[in-house]
C-alpha cells in the first residue's frame, strides 16, 4: 500500500484520535443510565461485550475503555463462519442453527482471552452489546436471544446497535479516523456515507442487490467455493487474468446510486456462452472483468461524495471492502486528489463482535441503553435512522 493509504492497527486508540464528544462521567448520568466499571487493580474500566450474527459469520468481541490513558482498546473477537456447500447460499434457519450452536462456546472464549487469569471474567463487563439489525431474521434473533440471557443474568445493561454504524466505528477506531467519507459495501449493503450533524448520512447507495450479493451469485453461475467466501475466491481468482482481456459489462451508475442486478443478469446469461470450449474467455477473465467495473462504479460515487462534501479521506468498511484491488483503486483515486485512504483488513472488515462492542460502548458511555422490551431486531434498519449521540452535531457545508 502506498504513503496515502491508513491501515488498522492493534494498539489501544486514544479517544483524542477520532474525535467523538468527551465522555461524561457514569455519576452525570440518569439514574437510569449508569453503569458499573471494572474496579479491580487495573482502574474503573469500561468494559463491553458485543455479538454480532446478522449474517453468516457470528462474533463475540470484548472491548475496554481505560480512563487511565483515554483509550480503546479491543481485548479479544474470535467469530466462527456458516460455510454453505458451492453453488448454495446461505439460508436464515441453517445460519441461525448454526448460531445457537457456536455462541456459548464463542463467548466463553472471548471472555477468557479478555481476562485470562479470571475465574469470573463477566465481572468486569459494564454492559452487553447486540446487533439490532439490519440483517437476517433467524440469525439476529438467536443472536438477541443470548444477549438478552446474559444482561439478566449477569445483571448489566442492554445496547442494541445498528450492524452498519459498528462498521463505521470500528474503521474509524481502528484506523485514527475522525471524519472520512466511508464506502460501505458488503454482502447486504452498499453505501457511500459521509457524517452530519450526528447522523452518517447516505449520499448514495445500490438501488438493488448490494455488491457482495452480487459477487456471491456470480461466484455460483461459474462454480467456485464459499469457502472461505465466495469474494475472496473471485479475488484471487481473478489475479490469474493478465488484464488484456476485459469483457465489457454493464456500466449502471445513476446519480449518486448504483445498480448491480442487471450485471449480474448479463454475466449469468453470458457466461456458458463466454466459457464455452471454443472461447478464449477464461474464468479468471470474467472475475477480473466484473471487478473492475463494479468498483469502478463505487469509485466514481465515492470521489463525487467527497468532491461535495470537501472530505479528503476515505475509509472502505464491510466484508467486500477486504478487497485488494477494490483498495487500490481507491487509493489511487484519493491520491489524486491529495487525500488518504484508510483501508481495513479481514479482521474488521468481515462481521465481527468487537464492532458492535466498539458501537455499543460509545452509546453505553453517553447514556444510551436498550430496555429489554424493545430488545426486538429488525431486518431493516437504516444507517441514517441512528443517532450518533457521541459526535458532535455539526454540518459539513457544500464546496
Amino acid at each position: 500500500m502506498s504513503s496515502s493509504t491508513l491501515m488498522p492497527t492493534d494498539k489501544p486508540t486514544p479517544a483524542a484520535a477520532i474525535g467523538n464528544l468527551p465522555i461524561p462521567s457514569v455519576s452525570s448520568l440518569p439514574p437510569a443510565m449508569q453503569y458499573q466499571t471494572s474496579d479491580d487493580a487495573h482502574g474503573n474500566k469500561t468494559v463491553i461485550l458485543g455479538i454480532e450474527g446478522s449474517a453468516n459469520k457470528i462474533g463475540v468481541g470484548v472491548l475496554q475503555y481505560d480512563p487511565a490513558t483515554g483509550t480503546y482498546e479491543t481485548l479479544s473477537n474470535p467469530r466462527k463462519t456458516f460455510i454453505s456447500p458451492a453453488g448454495m447460499g446461505f439460508l436464515p434457519r441453517e445460519t441461525a442453527w448454526h448460531h445457537q450452536n457456536h455462541v456459548v462456546a464463542l463467548v466463553r472464549a472471548a471472555l477468557t482471552e479478555a481476562f485470562p487469569e479470571e475465574s469470573q471474567p463477566q465481572r468486569h463487563l459494564s454492559g452487553i452489546a447486540f446487533t439490532k439489525g439490519p440483517g437476517m431474521g433467524g440469525p439476529l434473533r438467536s443472536c438477541a436471544v443470548a444477549a438478552r440471557t446474559l444482561s439478566l443474568m449477569w445483571d448489566v445493561p442492554l445496547v442494541g446497535v445498528n450492524h452498519c454504524v459498528g462498521h463505521i466505528e470500528m474503521g474509524r477506531v481502528a484506523c485514527h479516523s475522525p471524519n472520512p467519507v466511508v464506502l460501505y459495501v458488503s454482502g447486504g449493503n452498499t453505501q457511500v456515507i459521509a457524517y452530519s450533524d450526528q447522523r452518517y448520512r447516505i449520499f448514495g447507495e445500490t438501488i438493488d442487490i448490494a455488491i457482495g450479493n452480487c459477487l456471491d451469485r456470480f461466484a455460483r453461475v461459474i462454480g467456485l467455493s464459499n469457502d472461505p467466501s465466495p469474494g475472496y475466491n473471485i479475488e484471487q481468482l481473478a489475479k490469474e487474468c493478465s488484464g488484456e482481456t476485459l469483457v465489457e459489462l454493464p456500466y449502471v451508475v445513476k446519480g449518486m446510486d448504483v445498480s448491480f442486478s442487471g450485471i449480474l443478469t448479463f454475466v449469468e446469461t453470458e457466461a456458458k456462452k463466454l466459457l464455452a470450449p471454443e472461447s478464449n474467455t477464461t474464468k479468471a477473465d470474467l472475475c477480473y472483468s466484473l471487478q473492475e467495473t463494479l468498483f469502478a462504479m463505487l469509485v466514481e460515487i465515492t470521489e463525487r461524495a467527497m468532491a461535495h462534501t470537501g472530505q479528503n479521506q476515505v475509509l472502505i468498511v464491510g466484508g467486500v471492502g477486504c478487497n485488494k484491488r477494490l483498495q487500490a483503486m481507491m487509493a489511487d483515486m484519493v491520491r489524486e486528489r491529495g487525500g488518504t485512504l484508510c483501508a481495513m483488513d479481514a479482521r474488521y472488515c468481515i462481521d465481527n463482535g468487537a464492532m458492535i462492542a466498539q458501537a455499543g460502548i460509545f452509546a453505553l458511555q453517553f447514556g444510551q441503553q436498550t430496555k429489554l422490551e424493545d430488545s426486538w431486531c429488525t431486518q431493516r434498519y437504516r444507517t441514517d435512522a441512528v443517532k450518533t449521540i457521541w459526535r458532535e452535531g455539526v454540518q459539513w457545508h457544500h464546496t
